[in-house]
């Protein structure tokens, strides 16, 4: 009979190094609940609002571009929002499964549930079916095109645990499947991906291997001792300007994007507080800090939103030149 993981109060209050002892889950969550939702990274919401945002600019986009309305884009957002937190946490079951004889080497994720005994590979499993069929019943209220988007995914994310094994750049990977949200937010307004939406997602790889990498900086330690690849082992002392390059990509393909669409020039106006809180992160990056890492890595958050300025600011300003 498989050994169920305990459940007494001293092992469900374990928790990973980087989940904040404030978070809801430890606060208020059954202790019968805790593991699973550790499993979901439900303590640590920044990781839904990353896989949330993308989707959030794809509709913004299509919105700007007069795809679409604002009552179908905020309908949307909400399948988003749904979506995002089920197939977040799905992404982090199954990481975990995979992962979880590396988690177990590892300071900051050795006490993630699996590896810490609180929950079994067969609970595991069970959670991650259950949350990837909500997440299935969230894409299917889309059209035909964006439900084909969606389902193309999986392969990226199939793959992404195994490239910290194959690759120095495991983090562009995560790039490539953390941000698809974007062709799915607009390809649910729009029935098709256009270039715009292309570039958009493109911008969304370079951010996330900016942010990602900062985030591996905190591993990097016990990463180069089990023999796992990451940017940050990549890249070194040079860090920082790799990060400059990262985000600076990220801010010129929304200016690229604003000449495609012929934006209004509150487009342009608007893309300055995201580049200043980008110039914030590079100063402040501090490699032997992990908790500034860690900071600068929530508050990519912020940076996110950010970006949704140029997109909405126009919108609210030609609205309000319409009823003047």
């Amino acid at each position: 009979m498989e050994n169920l993981p305990s459940t007494t109060p001293i092992a469900n209050e374990q928790r990973p190094a980087d989940a904040s002892a404030a978070n809801w889950v430890d606060k208020y969550a059954p202790s019968s609940a805790k593991p699973y939702l550790r499993l979901m990274r439900a303590d640590r919401p920044v990781g839904v609002w990353l896989l949330f945002i993308p989707c959030l600019w794809g509709a913004s986009l299509a919105l700007a571009t007069g795809e679409t309305t604002l009552f179908t884009t905020l309908k949307h957002a909400a399948l988003f929002a749904v979506g995002a937190f089920v197939m977040r946490s799905a992404g982090c079951a199954y990481n975990d499964i995979i992962d979880k004889d590396i988690d177990a080497k590892v300071a900051r994720t050795a006490l993630r549930p699996i590896p810490a005994g609180q929950i079994t590979l067969k609970q595991a499993w069970t959670s991650l079916i259950l949350l990837s069929f909500v997440g299935f019943i969230v894409l299917i209220q889309f059209n035909w095109v964006t439900i084909a988007v969606g389902m193309a995914s999986l392969g990226l994310v199939g793959a992404y645990p195994f490239m910290k094994r194959i690759t120095w750049w495991p983090q562009a990977w995560l790039g490539l499947t953390f941000n698809w949200g974007a062709l799915v937010g607009f390809s649910a307004a729009a029935d098709r991906v256009s270039l715009p939406a292309m570039l958009i997602y493109c911008a969304g790889v370079s951010w996330t291997l900016g942010y990602d990498t900062v985030y591996a900086h905190q591993d990097k330690e016990d990463d180069a001792l089990i023999g796992v690849k990451s940017s940050a082992r990549a890249l070194g002392d040079k860090t920082r300007p790799a990060l400059a390059g990262f985000y600076g990509v990220c801010v010129l393909l929304f200016l690229i994007i604003g000449a495609l669409i012929n934006a209004h020039p509150a487009y342009y106006v608007s893309l300055i507080p995201a580049g200043m809180h980008f110039i914030w992160q590079v100063r402040q990056f501090d490699d032997a800090d992990n908790a500034g890492l860690l900071k600068i890595f929530k508050s990519n958050r912020i940076a996110g939103l950010l970006l949704l300025l140029p997109l909405l600011v126009p919108l609210v300003l030609d609205g309000i030149a319409a009823n003047a």
